[in-house]
């Protein structure tokens, strides 16, 4: 028995390693030291801290006296998604794959629970309240246009005092290959509106929409599909 719970725990540890390297919303995720772990397996508790402003100091009295709020606020998972793969003992071993159910589950997180992860992440964060999402249509758009629309972004962000280390630039391959191929052709025209940014990340189209569908799982409609209202960000 004790065997058993090891090489779970082996494969446990092998398949999150699989989805941190093909998820690209990862990066996303909080630090383990931000949170802790619910009353039950849907819920986080998430740390909230409020300071006072600031006040007059004087020689005899010294600092003005303030406060610190820290307490935690409780959330609950709004994504709940699961899958079982059934394998025949006797197959696995005719076939010789003793592997079978690593390699299965790898492939499970890379093209299944990896995409749908990081679609519902941007469709959370495109929908959340107060985030209005800007459309643009760069179908036929050149590196000039992106970059004109990133340096607008910028600037709005530098005029609001939002520290660069807090800004990721997620953008599609077809997009960041336009400005790549832009910075070999013309090397004496700036590109360094990218420099803006702590880190650029790819996404594929296919995770990038500002809304999709759960599919059930009935009648063969497993996974993801975009919405009628999920327009590419």
């Amino acid at each position: 028995m004790a065997n058993s719970i090891a090489s779970t725990k082996n494969y446990t540890t092998i398949l999150d390693e699989v989805y941190q390297r093909a998820a690209v919303s990862a990066c996303l995720n909080s630090p383990r030291r931000m949170v802790r772990a619910g009353r039950n397996a849907k819920e986080i508790m998430v740390p909230k801290i409020q300071v006072s402003g600031l006040g007059n100091y004087t020689r005899n009295v010294g600092y003005k006296t303030g406060s610190i709020t820290y307490e935690f606020e409780t959330k609950t998972f709004n994504y709940d998604r699961g899958i079982r793969l059934l394998a025949d003992v006797m197959d696995v071993e005719e076939a010789g794959v003793l592997d079978c159910f690593v390699e299965a589950g790898s492939e499970l997180q890379r093209t299944q629970v990896a995409p749908e992860a990081d679609a519902f992440t941007f469709a959370e964060i495109a929908g959340h309240d107060g985030v209005t999402p800007a459309e643009e249509d760069f179908a036929d758009a050149e590196a000039a246009d992106v970059l004109a629309s990133l340096r607008a972004a910028t600037n709005e962000m530098d005029e609001l005092e939002v520290s660069t280390g807090s800004r990721i630039l997620f953008i599609t391959p077809t997009l960041k290959g336009v400005l790549d191929d832009f910075s070999l052709a013309n090397p004496a025209r700036s590109n360094r509106v990218l420099e803006r940014f702590s880190r650029i990340v790819e996404v594929p189209q296919t995770r990038f929409f500002s809304a999709i569908a759960l599919n059930s799982g009935e009648g063969d409609q497993f996974g993801y599909s975009r919405a009628e209202d999920g327009t590419l960000p």
